[in-house]
């Protein structure tokens, strides 16, 4: 029949459980206490109505918020698993049923299932006293009816497994008599049903027994003492059989609680009352006391409403003869609002994108509250407008972006959430969130302005930093790297890269090739500023040079035309009056500005008080009047300067002729054709004499590099024979000693004239031309050819300067013996 009912009721809590998690979103489990780590519980993923693959994704985790977390989530299996020992006992005490919650959170998208595992006793302890004796001290008059408490054994364990009855051994005095407590606890009580007779049974031992229901069943025992006293035949009765009393949590020590009292009929010792507290738990020990003469009780610890909210305390009243009364105390506990809302973030996203959208979930927090009723009722809200916190569940909350994210203007908030309780005085609790915005490639580069102007002076040299530009970008990092780049544009037919190059990184334009004014004089480009991101923004800029003009033309003269073929001259006539304009000299400039004022003046002039030369115009007027005696032939060099700094200058010459018949200007236009011819024949003849002399040293570089590559050829060749070496001796020169041999050393004079290229060459010839004068006393005799052959090869030698002598001789050479020493003079 157990089983059967066992099963029914599994069944139905089974139902209950699934109906739970269809309406609620909760699952609910029951386990016995002390199963092995990595035991199973549930298939979460089967009883939630999970994927695996949900779990994985939404990377599913447990979230209890205590410190000992019992169970363990195989997120690959989807199964829940014990990964601590769990203690029924350590975990709720004497709390019944015992269980333990905690929430399963997924995300993308958040989802919260709460898990309740309740934990089934399992009868691992046994009823334990907390003394080895009890002693009795009875009087022998007692009155048959007489109760005695007895101390309570515990039990942690609860339900069958926890304490269910006391047994006395077997004696003819004493029966047994159980009670429960309104927590479900259980006392006994010995009543006497037969008189004590000190005189036969001065001392009694029995034995109380505590049996637990457990299977297999556990029990625990302690001796009784009684020693039986002479006459007490009144016990102490309490005024009243139930005491209550409230007193506020965090009392201080010493506050009064209440006081109960007992009378006691009998006179003398026999009548005085002492009060204990009978059976009093380890902790309300440290809580509570009460003076055993006057039942007054106090508070002496600590006392929190969050631990328990009542006390139930039995009080003895006992006299000298030993007997007792039993009274309750009932203390119940007002709860003060003494604990702040505590914050646990749950889920917390940073960074988190600009562009994410209003609505967004940025954290998931839990708040918790250890008091009660409205102590315990939480508000949160945070610090920010562009944030707001909803409530999910219970106790938990979301926080949510309210607005758009701009990091350009905003890359960051401090978020400070806010708990507060609704006690009086309210209590509160923060916690701030530092989220940062990671940026989106959505500002272009934005140049200072639309366009630029800048100017360059021509003839610069190439390479040369032109100009600047720049651009800035809001945005952050890659997105905010900015190139900078050239439009393909066309400037005159020819591409822009030819002209202006520009630093990718820096934006500096340098010029590629040198500006010339006089044929472009300003350069229009488009640069383009393009950041780094994905896709790329650019924006443009226009950019125009000026082309500076420098003063690098000099004028050029018009008119008159200087040729060399023909000869132009200006009739003046002799009649002519001061202010005559004889001719105008007509000259440009190319420059531009100041660079291309011309001024006009007059450097020579045959007779300088005759004319004059306009200084804006270059107009030739004549400044007196022209008589008889003035020369025909006049010759005028004007000077035409511009105003550039430094000043370039062109001269012309004017031939003005001073006559009225033009046979006498042909006879003076004669004489000009002569001195003309005269220049031109000289200037022929200089460079004639200049193209001959550098023939003849090209003609004399080659011979001696052809004389020297020969002589060097047949050194080696005679150096590599295996023929016996014969001294070589130049023709035409003989040993004047008949011994066949050179002096070592001779002495050269070279004579030439000052003046070489005109006149003749002297030449003193003690014997014979072209032959060597010995000395007789000379005794040195030829060397190796080896030798001889390093004096051939020395530059200067007297062999290779003989042999260098031409057919026709310039050179007088004198040949003698000094010393063993040579002397080489030039």
């Amino acid at each position: 029949d157990c089983i059967i009912r066992c099963g029914l009721r599994w069944q139905v809590l089974i139902f209950l459980l699934y109906l739970s998690h269809i309406a609620s979103g909760q699952i609910r489990y029951s386990i016995p206490e002390e199963m092995k780590k990595g035991s199973l519980i549930g298939n979460v993923a089967q009883d939630l109505g999970l994927d695996l693959k949900r779990l994985r994704a939404g990377r599913a985790r447990i979230v209890t918020g205590e410190s000992i977390q019992y169970t363990e989530l195989k997120t690959d299996k989807g199964i829940l698993v014990v990964s601590e020992r769990i203690d029924r006992e350590q975990l709720c005490g004497d709390v019944t049923p015992c269980s333990f919650s905690f929430e399963i959170i997924l995300e993308n998208p958040i989802e919260l299932h709460r898990v309740t595992v309740e934990i089934v006793d399992v009868n691992d302890h046994s009823p334990i006293f907390k003394n080895n004796h009890i002693k009795f001290e009875i009087s022998e008059s007692a009155t048959l009816g007489s109760r005695f408490v007895l101390e309570s054994a515990k039990d942690p364990d609860v339900g069958v497994n926890g304490l269910q009855e006391y047994v006395l051994t077997q004696n003819d005095n004493f029966v047994l008599k159980q009670h429960s407590n309104p927590d479900g606890s259980k006392f006994a009580e010995m009543i006497l049903q037969k008189p004590l007779d000190r005189e036969e049974n001065p001392h009694l031992s029995l034995k109380l027994i505590a049996v637990d229901g457990g299977n297999p069943q556990r029990s625990g025992t302690v001796n009784i003492e009684i020693t039986v006293l002479d006459a007490n035949d009144n016990a102490p009765v309490f005024n009243q059989s139930v005491y209550r009393a409230t007193v506020m949590e965090n009392a201080p020590k010493g506050t009064y609680i209440t006081t109960v009292n007992a009378s006691d009929a009998d006179s003398g010792s026999n009548g005085i009352v002492m009060y204990y507290f009978s059976n009093l738990k380890e902790n309300l020990a440290d809580i509570f006391d009460i003076d055993e003469t006057t039942g007054k009780i106090s508070v002496v610890g600590q006392i929190d409403f969050e631990k328990d909210k009542k006390y139930d305390i039995r009080v003895e009243a006992k006299d000298q003869g030993g007997l007792t009364d039993l009274g309750k105390v009932v203390i119940e506990i007002v709860d003060i609002n003494d604990n702040a809302p505590v914050i646990n973030i749950m889920s917390f996203t940073s960074p988190v994108s600009e562009d994410a959208a209003a609505g967004t979930t940025i954290a998931v927090v839990n708040v918790k509250d250890a008091d009660s009723e409205r102590n315990g009722q939480i508000t949160c809200s945070v610090d920010t407008n562009s944030f707001k916190i909803k409530s999910s569940l219970s106790s938990y909350y979301t926080l949510i972006s309210d607005v758009a994210f701009d990091r350009e203007t905003t890359p960051e908030y401090n978020i400070t959430i806010t708990a507060t309780d609704s006690g009086s005085p309210p209590l509160s609790s923060a916690r701030t969130l530092h989220l940062r915005i990671s940026d989106v490639n959505d500002n272009a580069p934005l140049f200072h302005q639309s366009s630029y102007s800048a100017y360059v002076t021509e003839n610069n040299s190439p390479g040369m930093s032109i100009f600047t530009v720049s651009a800035r970008d809001y945005d952050w990092n890659q997105n905010a790297r900015i190139s900078y780049l050239l439009e393909d544009t066309q400037i005159s037919g020819t591409p822009v890269s030819t002209y202006i190059s520009i630093n990718s990184e820096t934006g500096v334009l340098h010029a590629v090739r040198s500006f010339d004014y006089e044929q472009i004089k300003q350069l229009k480009l488009v640069v383009k500023a393009q950041d780094g991101g994905s896709p790329p923004l650019s924006s443009n800029a226009t950019v125009k040079i000026m082309i500076q003009d420098q003063n690098d033309n000099a004028p050029q003269v018009l008119y008159p035309v200087q040729t060399s073929s023909s000869l132009v001259a200006e009739m003046v006539p002799r009649s002519a009056d001061v202010g005559y304009l004889v001719t105008k000299v007509v000259a440009v400039d190319v420059d531009s500005g100041q660079n291309s004022w011309l001024s006009y003046k007059l450097q020579k002039a045959t007779d300088r008080a005759l004319f004059e030369v306009g200084l804006q115009n270059g107009e030739i007027r004549t400044i007196r009047q022209v008589n008889d005696k003035d020369a025909v032939k006049q010759r005028l060099t004007v000077v035409v300067e511009d105003n550039g700094q430094p000043s370039r200058s062109a001269t012309v010459n004017v031939n003005v002729a001073v006559a009225d018949s033009f046979p006498e200007v042909l006879s003076e236009f004669t004489d000009f054709t002569h001195d003309r011819e005269y220049n031109d024949n000289l200037t022929f003849y200089l460079v004639l004499a200049l193209a001959v002399v550098s023939f003849l040293f090209i003609t004399c570089l080659v011979v001696i590099i052809s004389v020297k590559i020969y002589r060097w050829r047949q050194s080696r060749i005679l150096y590599h024979s295996n023929l016996p070496v014969i001294p070589y001796y130049p023709p035409r020169y003989a040993d004047t000693l008949g011994t066949g041999t050179l002096q070592h050393v001779y002495n050269y004079e070279v004579c030439r004239t000052t003046d070489s290229r005109k006149s003749d060459c002297q030449f003193a010839r003690p014997c014979s031309q072209n032959v060597l004068i010995m000395d007789p006393s000379s005794t040195g005799t030829m060397q190796r050819m080896q030798n001889e052959q390093n004096i051939m090869d020395e530059p200067d030698s007297p062999l290779e300067v003989i042999s260098r002598v031409p057919s026709p001789p310039l050179l007088s050479l004198r040949g003698t013996t000094e010393n063993h020493s040579l002397k080489h003079i030039r």
